[in-house]
């Protein structure tokens, strides 16, 4: 048995705060994102001279949560915030709403007023545990110190095992402050908490007899494959049976776009071809995917031929939206690897599914029907041309995190992803904000990749002052703002929806702020473009400078659009190309057979 980390060594006595640090070192935790404050306070002290565990003093709680998010995805390993009490823990609010929607594993210390004032309205006082409840995995409130140990060492195995998601552990002051002794947990005891990861094998074979006697089956893929790092197990699946692949918002890089069988993004912005091929399919292998609103469209109308088989970690999924027609309870990568086996079974056995003609129909589809824009007539920069062109000069190994809005469709639709855990976004809660304070967690937890934040004017503005932090720390991410001086999502659905009545979506951002001189000021690097023929010098400049922040303020055409887009609460098969272009599913059902 190898040796203990020297934080698991029993302690004779020792403060409650002392015990939270030496757990936090016990489970390996490199970095913490947080801002101290009166009842976490306990804590800091003996934080600053812990040897293996970094902190990083954000400025804004939300900020650290996002940042415990972005370290958590670029590395696969918990990502750890930490803040006061009350409004401290409830600036945390979103970034953990943000985790438990995106299932990404983060475990949140707030400190929490003394338990004897606990219930009295007292001062900076919030009752985070409750507030958190239905958006954590599990929480904790800790008002006996000898408790902090396994409190720790539960919310780190219950973040990261199963279906990630965020752990909350509240700790009292007066826990910090008390005395204790410090006994690691050998086990750990969680009654009711079994996450199933191994497929039923039953269920399995009925799933590959199921593939084969398809004709016109899709491999609908979503986030879970990213989680469970099963992206070289999907690829030996799709070619093994050659089924079609779509990949959602969540799952981009899961399966490399530059491959023959992947049709694109499917949903409210997705590709024709990859909406089209879910409409039409006979059968729906869900991987990891949960069926969500804004895959689906309307939900009653979503592929009303296919039966579907869901695999799934989390068992409150499958058939949560969309009836499952054989349910599989597992991890993606073990779900995966044993329907290659059960098919290859089949195929060893003379039956073997015939795709051919629905290969043909959906690759049709791609090729009338791809992605592209419009160049401004006026001269104006084309915000998809920008987009398109930091992909191309970054490359397939840098990591592109994205805000909410127009740009972070177009990120999702023109930058080509090739490989797994280089898309970050928020996609269940759709948080403005997330951009900056993600990328700033995803460098620190990958300091050799290329970090670019792909964000909004709108967005950047909410989280920017985390470039201070950036600055400060060393953690020079790239951050892109695509100006068009709007809210631009919303401001399209004016456009489409509300006759052009712009309603408080002008934010005059090409005039205020600058934002050369705010990243000047925040000790970033600067840069302005505003013209097509300047973008790749500018990004090529961006690139070369590694040691600081850069900011490039990309002033963008303000009235370009998301499309492909189906209208929330329509029909899938509603779908616009482009403003009034329905794209025609003009293949007979003959022709596809």
């Amino acid at each position: 048995m190898a040796d203990p980390h020297p934080s698991q060594a029993p302690v004779a006595q020792l403060t409650g705060a002392q015990s939270l640090v030496r757990s936090l070192e016990a489970v390996g935790v490199e970095i913490i994102f947080g801002i101290p404050g009166g009842a976490i306070l306990p804590a800091y002290d003996p934080l600053f001279d812990s040897q293996y565990v970094k902190h990083v003093l954000v400025r804004h709680e939300q900020g650290a949560g996002h940042a415990a998010q972005g370290y958590a995805m670029a590395t696969g390993k918990v990502g750890v915030c930490m803040a006061t009490s009350g409004p401290g823990a409830t600036n945390l609010v979103t970034a953990i709403a943000d985790a438990y929607m995106d299932s990404v594993p983060i475990v949140a210390v707030t400190g929490q007023v003394p338990s004897s004032a606990i219930g009295s309205d007292a001062f900076q006082e919030a009752d985070i545990r409750g507030i958190t409840m239905p958006i954590t995995k599990h929480n904790y409130l800790v008002t006996d110190p000898a408790e902090i140990p396994r409190a720790i060492a539960e919310a780190f195995h219950i973040a990261s095992t199963g279906r990630p998601g965020p752990v909350l552990v509240d700790v009292s002051k007066d826990a910090l402050q008390a005395m204790t002794s410090f006994t690691w947990p050998e086990t750990l005891d969680l009654p009711g908490y079994r996450p199933v990861t191994r497929p039923h094998a039953k269920q399995v074979r009925e799933a590959a007899k199921l593939i084969v006697e398809s004709r016109k089956p899709v491999l609908y893929v979503g986030g879970g494959v990213i989680k469970a790092g099963a992206a070289a197990e999907l690829k030996v699946l799709a070619e093994l049976t050659g089924i079609p692949v779509v990949t959602t918002l969540m799952a981009r890089g899961a399966f490399p776009d530059s491959h023959e069988l992947h049709l694109g993004m499917p949903g409210m912005h997705g590709t024709v071809a990859a909406v089209g091929a879910l409409q039409k399919s006979d059968l729906l292998i869900a991987l990891g995917s949960r069926f969500d609103d804004r895959v689906t469209g309307h939900l009653p109308s979503f592929a009303p031929e296919a039966k579907v088989i869901h695999a799934d970690i989390d068992p409150a999924e499958i058939g949560k939206n969309r009836h499952a027609d054989v349910p599989i309870v597992g991890d993606a990568r073990e779900v995966i690897a044993d329907l290659i086996v059960a098919i290859q079974a089949e195929h060893d056995a003379g039956r073997k599914g015939d795709y051919a003609a629905w290969r043909e129909t959906t690759f049709d589809l791609r090729t009338r029907y791809p992605l592209g824009y419009d160049v401004p007539e006026d001269g104006g920069l084309s915000p998809q041309y920008v987009t398109e062109r930091i992909g191309e000069i970054a490359g397939p190994d840098a990591l592109y995190v994205a805000g909410v809005g127009q740009h972070q469709m177009w990120a999702a639709q023109f930058v080509k992803y090739e490989k797994p855990g280089t898309w970050l976004n928020s996609g269940g809660l759709g948080t403005m904000g997330y951009s900056v304070p993600a990328a700033m967690g995803a460098k620190a937890g990958a300091p050799d990749k290329v970090v670019w934040a792909i964000d909004g004017d709108g967005c950047f503005q909410m989280t920017n002052q985390e470039l201070a932090t950036c600055a400060i720390n060393g953690i020079p991410i790239k951050v892109a703002v695509i100006n068009n001086g709007n809210l631009g999502m919303v401001r399209q659905w004016q456009t489409l929806f509300y006759e052009g009545r712009y309603s408080n979506t002008d934010l005059q951002s090409k005039r205020i702020p600058d934002f050369v001189k705010l990243a000047d000021a925040y000790g970033c690097v600067g840069l302005r473009c505003e013209k097509a023929e300047d973008v790749d010098a500018t990004i090529r400049k961006a690139m070369e400078i590694n040691d600081v922040p850069v900011v490039i303020d990309f002033v963008v055409h303000a009235d370009a659009m998301v499309w492909p887009m189906v209208a929330a609460g329509t029909s899938n098969d509603d779908i616009k190309y482009a403003r009034d272009l329905a794209p025609s599913w003009d293949r007979s059902e003959e022709e596809e057979s």
